[in-house]
């Protein structure tokens, strides 16, 4: 396929790639008549900060500074995560540079007006990426991964609920009220039935999805209450981070216009399951594109029982990135169906880390720790980091669990305040993901914690008041 032709395919069907130019996007927006563009860079809660413009204005590809207090801002909006001697630099409020990966251009399809959105990568003013940016956290471990001739590729499985509409935070969540004019039930796991009570919702986020280019894989009910299961195809890292950033944002949307919520807490109702967002990870060689985790006799590699021992040793001391605010930890509980420890075995869903059945070809690791309130670029970078140092380290995994591994050991932190301590601890993970991004990570998550100490809760009242 010639240039040209590439670029007219991308014209009409909104698919770019890695070599997409100014030119191409320039007629993409003529082309659809887009007037404003989103321009979004991920902070570290994997919210979207950015900026809206014209698309005549984006479509010169002038600078556009957003200042660097955007990745050291909690997510209630306090700032914090300096290193002593940086405070000027808050004050300063000093510029970083937003460059637009134009492969991720899409459109909005929400919007009240034609608008694309594009995902940005922070730069210093010399080019050098921001190395706090979660974007470059995780460029930064496919890196190292490229250099050993490997290319990762995984697959996110995102969990969500549905819940009517909430405007004061004092009130419990409840599910929404489906097609038969009953609220949701729970225990309905895979009920064709109960995906169809909320058809007009799925229905727009297949239609959004459509729009922007993004691919399901299947959408499923799961175990609690208008909980969802949304599966995406496997691909490259990056690529799949991008996916689920956008997603998230493409399902609240959708459930916006019925009146109700969607959303990604790792645990928002009391008496239902928790949301995950499990990780499929396999590693290929660059050149031949081969799974190195099976042999050429189809069997195991001993890369595939490091990388599991690398994970076994490093996710729970990496646990505060797949797990990353207090009520995470309400999720990873004995009895919750979620996993309390990182042991593995053959399709076996109550372990931490399991090995799907699959041609040998295929063969993968389902880390299954990860929460759906996870920033999908820090906890794929997380769950790659551990199995990278597993394999550069030469580790070997426990035995593997048959049966019912919720009776093995609880191995995972209990809580925010724990899980930091083990992160803070670990030079090994300081090391692969980076020094200042570790220091900030940590002074914003310990700073989240002090606020929610502050809180007096709904328990607290009820159990203490009249009682001690």
């Amino acid at each position: 396929m010639s240039a040209d032709t590439g670029a007219m395919a991308s014209l009409t069907s909104g698919t770019f790639g890695a070599g997409t130019t100014p030119d191409t996007v320039r007629a993409w927006l003529t082309h659809h008549r887009i007037e404003e563009v989103d321009c979004a860079v991920p902070d570290i809660a994997g919210v979207a900060r950015g900026k809206t413009m014209p698309a005549e204005k984006f479509a010169r590809l002038d600078p556009v500074h957003l200042p660097i207090s955007i990745f050291h801002q909690t997510i209630t909006g306090d700032y914090v995560g300096f290193e002593e001697g940086d405070q000027q630099i808050l004050y300063a409020e000093s510029d970083l540079l937003m460059v637009p990966d134009l492969s991720t251009i899409r459109p909005a399809p929400w919007a009240s007006s034609p608008t694309a959105q594009v995902i940005h990568d922070a730069t210093w003013q010399n080019g050098e990426p921001v190395e706090i940016a979660p974007r470059s956290v995780l460029k930064r471990i496919l890196a190292l991964y490229r250099k050993e001739g490997w290319t990762p590729v995984i697959a996110p499985e995102l969990e969500f609920y549905l819940t009517k509409a909430n405007p004061d935070p004092d009130y419990p969540l409840e599910p929404p009220t489906g097609r038969s004019g009953r609220a949701g039930a729970g225990r309905q796991a895979y009920s064709l039935g109960a995906v169809d009570e909320y058809d007009k919702i799925v229905d727009d986020i297949y239609d959004y999805a459509e729009r922007q280019y993004l691919k399901i894989d299947t959408i499923i009910q799961e175990g609690g209450a208008a909980q969802l299961e949304i599966n995406l195809l496997h691909g490259d890292p990056i690529d799949l981070a991008d996916q689920v950033f956008l997603f998230k944002r493409t399902i609240r949307e959708a459930a916006f216009t019925h009146n109700c919520y969607a959303t990604f807490m790792a645990k928002p109702l009391a008496n239902e399951p928790g949301s995950a967002m499990h990780i499929h990870q396999s590693v290929v060689d660059a050149e031949t594109g081969r799974n190195i985790f099976t042999d050429e006799s189809g069997e195991p590699t001993r890369y595939f029982y490091q990388f599991l021992a690398g994970q076994q040793r490093f996710l729970p001391q990496a646990a505060c990135l797949l797990a990353p605010y207090v009520n995470s930890y309400r999720r990873l509980v004995p009895g919750g169906a979620a996993p309390i420890n990182v042991e593995w075995g053959p399709d076996n869903r109550s372990a931490g880390l399991r090995v799907p059945f699959s041609p040998t070809s295929a063969r993968r690791i389902e880390n299954r720790i990860a929460g759906s309130d996870a920033n999908p670029y820090l906890a794929i970078a997380a769950s790659l980091a551990c199995g990278y140092l597993g394999i550069k380290m030469g580790l070997e995994p426990r035995g593997a669990v048959i049966g019912n591994a919720y009776r093995n050991d609880h191995q995972l932190p209990r809580g925010l305040l724990e899980s930091l301590t083990a992160f803070e601890d670990s030079a090994e993970l300081h090391e692969i993901l980076g020094r200042r991004f570790c220091h900030v990570y940590l002074s914003l998550k310990r700073s989240e914690f002090e606020e929610f100490m502050r809180v007096i809760s709904p328990w607290e009242r009820e159990h203490l008041l009249l009682s001690v």
